[in-house]
């Protein structure tokens, strides 16, 4: 089977703003009609590498590759849309700023109304829009003009759960499209249902791939105790404690679990800095 066609690559890419590095030898493909999810905590390189796709940060070595920005469609993480303007006026003014008019843009623009499920809000000032709704109207701005590559900082952070669903079927819509799409989520059960992961930290990549590959790629064991063996090795799950085991199954009493992404993210952030030299 042809793998799909990367629409937007980065190529050992390192970023640094100062002494801060924000990435390190970073290397990720974005190929057509599937979505990359980057996952990490603040300060992993998320937004970094996505204003690199979008071409806002230029990379002091390695590469970009990416379509040109009238082929790009972006949501900061920002509000995304002008306060001033109501609803159909943003998706007007962005459509036009993309060479939209007549019906063509009308016809976008009230199919982008109703795919966000903003109809009862169409002529609504975006300010007084709730933030679910202001996010959805972002990200409708942004696939307006059928991008190529739809880049999205965390669109769907502070949303409320029924605008998080709408967010997520018209950003699976737009790939099931043809479109590559590059979003951070600080949701890791959106992650789960991306084509692809990319768990950043500290401007690393720590593991990539599909859900399943990266499951299959991690080693060691975590368990679920009370109170954990070492303290420093854990973090809190519900009411009980998880602990990670690097090197295989540990001489406790402790209850072996099956990790989930949030359990691998944790263990692979705390490896890399347990690795790191103290400054």
């Amino acid at each position: 089977m042809t793998a799909p066609t990367a629409i937007a690559t980065a190529r050992s890419v390192s970023v640094s703003f100062g002494d801060r590095t924000a990435l390190d030898d970073v290397t990720v493909e974005v190929p057509a009609g599937q979505v990359v999810a980057l996952v990490g905590g603040d300060g992993a390189g998320k937004s970094t590498l996505l204003r690199a796709f979008v071409g806002e940060v230029g990379p002091d070595s390695g590469s970009i590759s990416a379509p040109t920005k009238h082929e790009i469609g972006f949501l900061s993480a920002g509000p995304g849309s002008w306060a001033a303007l109501t609803v159909r006026q943003n998706l007007d003014l962005v459509g036009g700023i993309y060479g939209l008019t007549g019906d063509e843009l009308v016809d976008r623009r009230e199919g982008a109304i109703d795919r966000a499920g903003l109809r009862v809000a169409a002529d609504r000032l975006a300010s007084a829009l709730s933030g679910g709704m202001r996010r959805k109207l972002g990200a409708a701005m942004a696939m307006l003009h059928r991008p190529r590559l739809l880049v999205l900082d965390e669109p769907s952070t502070g949303v409320d759960p029924v605008s998080r669903i709408d967010l997520w079927r018209m950003i699976s819509e737009a790939a099931a499209d043809g479109a590559a799409v590059v979003m951070s989520t600080t949701y890791l059960d959106e992650a789960e249902r991306a084509g692809n992961l990319v768990v950043l930290d500290g401007g690393r990549i720590l593991t990539q791939g599909s859900y399943d590959e990266v499951r299959t790629a991690f080693t060691g064991v975590i368990t679920a105790a009370d109170v954990p063996v070492r303290p420093e090795w854990s973090w809190r799950r519900g009411r009980r404690r998880h602990e990670y085991w690097a090197q295989g199954s540990p001489d406790t009493d402790a209850q072996t679990v099956t990790p989930d992404l949030e359990d691998i993210v944790i263990a692979l952030s705390m490896s890399r800095r347990h690795e790191e030299p103290a400054s």
